[in-house]
């Protein structure tokens, strides 16, 4: 195992590591703060990474855990559902899960949140690692405790706050990531320089084609500067009462449009929240918080590494996206809650915003209009 860079999240008892590095499945079980002697563990995963699974269980087994079977899910967005939660507790409960039982999420961004929520929900939980694959799910969704599956209604209805007790980020894997996916990640990344780190975006500028193309020390420093930002919000505001709402940047529009796509695989979710916030940041121009420039150099980022900046491959309307958004669960008294910008790094939350240049931004969203 090569040097590992650990990022501390204080929560008292509930609090745990993100170790980063390479070559970390080598030693997973030392970056488990669990005795694996006797335990059953419970790894679930995806078809695309069941490599990665396999070396996990052949870890926990030489460790000497008395259960370590493999529970595989078809990869993608449809498997965060009511369905996939039922097959899984199923498949927990007909193996005698107990308390003092261990899950390992193995996989990206919907095997964290699916296999978070089964833990949390499990015998009214069970501890649980997250062995985050993606990029998208080492800086965003396996820091932090949010679990869930999606609904017809919208993305991330139903689920719980529950914290893992550990998170091991082994940057080899993202190398067998397709390009398309490693670039979705990559939104969440910029996320962090656009709500509240200007410096950070202005190293994106210069270093973010390093990231994307998984150069160990651009890709390690982005992953660690990320979960750091998270980390000192997840520590104020666990349960996303007030400040932990700035890491929605982009997302309230973007996970309206990942409904409309019906979470095909037309529109991924880094995909929708690089579009997101472009939207935030015109609307935010609209409002007179920010200047043109900002908008500008927002765009031209996500264009000049390849995200797209416009929806118009998504079939939608602008009166079904502004439905979906006001059932988004930061939403209150039907009044839809945006993240909004005064400018790179200085973001707030906002629920005071003119619904008429909220569908004028929609609109030319979907019209192609942002370049």
């Amino acid at each position: 195992m090569t040097n590992t860079n650990t990022v501390h999240i204080a929560l008292g008892d509930r609090s745990y590591d993100i170790s980063i590095g390479q070559n970390l499945l080598e030693d997973i079980t030392s970056l488990v703060p669990a005795s694996l002697q006797g335990r059953k563990v419970f790894i679930i995963t995806d078809e695309n990474v069941v490599p990665y699974a396999t070396a996990v269980q052949e870890k926990v087994k030489a460790a000497g855990a008395s259960f370590f079977e493999i529970c595989t899910l078809p990869f993608g967005e449809g498997t965060k559902s009511y369905e996939s939660l039922h097959k899984v507790h199923g498949w927990m409960l007909e193996n005698n899960i107990h308390r003092n039982s261990l899950v390992f999420a193995v996989g990206g961004g919907v095997i964290g949140d699916l296999a978070g929520f089964c833990a949390a929900t499990i015998l009214r939980g069970v501890p649980f690692v997250q062995v985050p694959t993606t990029l998208l799910s080492q800086v965003d969704s396996s820091v932090g405790g949010k679990t869930g599956i999606n609904t017809p209604y919208g993305k991330n209805l139903v689920g719980s706050f529950y914290q893992p007790i550990s998170v091991v980020a082994d940057i080899e894997t993202l190398k067998t990531l397709p390009k398309r996916e490693m670039l979705a990640g990559y939104a969440e990344v910029v996320k962090y320089g656009l709500l509240g780190d200007k410096d950070f975006f202005e190293w994106l500028e210069v270093h973010g084609s390093d990231v994307a193309a998984i150069d160990p020390k651009a890709v390690s420093y982005a992953i660690e500067v990320s979960c750091k930002t998270k980390a000192r919000i997840v520590e104020e505001d666990e349960h996303e009462g007030g400040k932990r709402a700035l890491l929605n940047l982009g997302h309230t529009f973007g996970h309206a449009l990942e409904a409309a796509a019906g979470y095909d695989g037309t529109l991924l979710h880094g995909e929708g929240v690089s579009i997101g916030m472009v939207m935030a940041f015109d609307l935010s121009m609209r409002m007179g918080l920010c200047n043109g420039q900002d908008v500008h150099r927002v765009v031209n980022h996500f264009k000049n590494v390849g995200l797209p900046v416009n929806a118009v491959d998504i079939d939608a309307n602008v009166d079904d996206l502004i439905a979906t958004m006001r059932r988004d669960k930061k939403a209150m008294d039907n009044k839809m809650i945006f993240i909004l910008v005064n400018g790179i790094g200085d973001a707030f939350v906002s629920k005071d915003v003119p619904e008429d240049l909220v569908r004028e931004v929609l609109k030319d969203c979907l019209e192609g209009k942002f370049s």
